[in-house]
């Protein structure tokens, strides 16, 4: 059976979310991600918390589920600083920490800091560069690189991740260059599926499909075997067909797992404004993945 994951928003009181934390490791979920913004165009005038705190409050608050990150990006972070931090979660869950990473859009985050717009070229080629020095930085005690856009000198790593070699990393890729960077770097790969076709679950499928296909042939060029990364689908906050009913949700994963997918990410149900898997949805959900508790 295909694992169940979900995303909880950090735009709640950190007590609610480790509540909300606790209680997706109580139905036995694989892993609890959160959203790594500084803002979130939908919810920009709302609260919004940051993730590495919350994340050391969750890990500190549970003892089995995993723990990460979707997705960091170079728009505001830097592999120095970063890596710390990282290090420091994985200590501080027990090694329970992934990391997923990404690019970065242009948006609210790309732009906080002042920096000028960028190409998607730029992006990818700014997103090589600072995952490659991140991957080094998980993986040294000390690490001197002077690169064109970051730096490290003597970036001391220790005592380094509790996980050996590393926190797994979980790339966000949907088009070639990213996909090889998936190849490279990664333990996972996530993917939204098309950004455009959210409602449109024939073309949905397809694209994953196509993706997964292109994924496969980026392994192979790196040398490494299909089953070297796992493969997480993500339903995205607005995509609500999959669950309206308990056949179709179903039909859904049984999907998912014939296209080569080994985790289902879906949004923890919202009280605030109905966006999400639906509260109802729950039990189903919690049925299909044979999931063995009960939520709090």
């Amino acid at each position: 059976m295909i694992d169940l994951s979900a995303l909880v928003l950090p735009d709640r009181a950190p007590a609610a979310f480790v509540s909300d934390v606790r209680a997706a490791e109580s139905l036995g979920l694989r892993t609890v991600w959160t959203y790594d913004h500084l803002t979130w165009t939908a919810l920009k005038d709302r609260p919004w918390h940051a993730a590495v705190p919350m994340l050391a409050a969750a890990a500190v608050s549970t003892s089995r589920v995993r723990l990460g990150t979707q997705v960091a990006t170079p728009n505001y972070r830097h592999p120095v600083t970063f890596a710390k931090e990282i290090m420091t979660l994985d200590h501080l869950s027990g090694g329970r920490l992934e990391i997923g990473v990404g690019a970065g859009a242009e948006g609210a985050d790309a732009a906080v800091l002042g920096d000028p717009p960028r190409s998607l070229s730029e992006r990818a080629e700014r997103f090589a560069e600072w995952l490659a020095l991140l991957d080094r930085l998980l993986t040294h005690d000390i690490s001197t690189v002077r690169g064109p856009r970051y730096s490290a000198v003597e970036a001391r790593q220790i005592p380094g991740c509790l996980q050996r070699p590393r926190v797994p990393l979980t790339v966000a890729a949907t088009g070639p260059r990213a996909l090889r960077l998936a190849a490279r770097h990664g333990q996972a790969w996530v993917t939204y599926g098309p950004y455009r076709r959210q409602d449109d679950p024939e073309g949905w499928f397809a694209a994953l499909k196509e993706q997964e296909r292109a994924l496969g042939a980026a392994l192979e060029a790196e040398g490494r075997p299909p089953s070297a990364l796992r493969r997480i689908a993500q339903v995205a906050l607005d995509m609500t067909w999959p669950f309206e009913s308990q056949d179709r949700y179903v039909d859904f994963v049984g999907r998912l797992r014939e296209a080569g997918f080994d985790e289902l990410t879906l949004h923890w149900p919202r009280q605030n404004d109905g966006k999400g898997m639906p509260s109802g949805a729950l039990d189903f959900v919690a049925a299909t993945h044979q999931l063995p508790r009960k939520a709090d």
